[in-house]
């Protein structure tokens, strides 16, 4: 999949590591997904963005008929199957949409036509994918509570990062609370 050049929007020649990619922005030691063990985590947290769209998922380039990645579909369906909570921010709730029939899930706004809500069109898919979309704030998660899945819009919205933050630390804080 293409690199994009976010200070400018335009495409890239280059192409990258997505495991090294991961490590410098985590400044740490990672591991490949391939090790992710659900027994070992009390829950479950994907970020979206790109990555979710592009390289754990074909969504960014098929929408509602995208693919996930196989070794990530596998270890979704391990936590939820576990009873294991799930939390996904941005564009990460389209897997779950993909993965889980009947899941809540929000990308925020349904509604398109706004600067605010450029990517509402999201919903859609969601619905067409088998999920249920529930419209919040940017600054709210929703809860699905019978699949124990919290999603929140984060970076869905145009919007003051203090409003993602918030709804990033409801996700959290929610995901937390299920794990008990």
């Amino acid at each position: 999949m293409h690199v994009v050049d976010h200070t400018a929007g335009s495409e890239m020649s280059e192409t990258r590591n997505v495991l090294k990619e991961s490590a410098r922005i985590a400044r740490g030691k990672i591991s490949p997904l391939t090790e992710l063990n659900d027994g070992d985590f009390d829950a479950l947290i994907i970020p979206g963005g790109f990555g979710a769209a592009k390289n754990l998922s074909s969504f960014a380039t098929k929408g509602a008929d995208m693919c996930v990645d196989p070794t990530l579909s596998g270890k979704v369906k391990a936590f939820h199957t576990a009873g294991k909570p799930i939390g996904m921010s941005c564009i990460a709730p389209v897997i779950a949409a993909k993965l889980i029939p009947g899941v809540e899930l929000t990308v925020g706004s349904d509604q398109e036509g706004t600067n605010k809500w450029p990517h509402a069109g999201t919903a859609g898919a969601i619905n067409a994918m088998g999920g249920k979309h529930v419209v919040t704030e940017v600054s709210e998660a929703h809860v699905d509570y019978k699949n124990k899945v919290v999603t929140t819009a984060a970076f869905m919205c145009e919007t003051n990062l203090h409003e993602i933050h918030d709804g990033v630390g409801v996700m959290v804080t929610e995901v937390l609370k299920l794990t008990k």
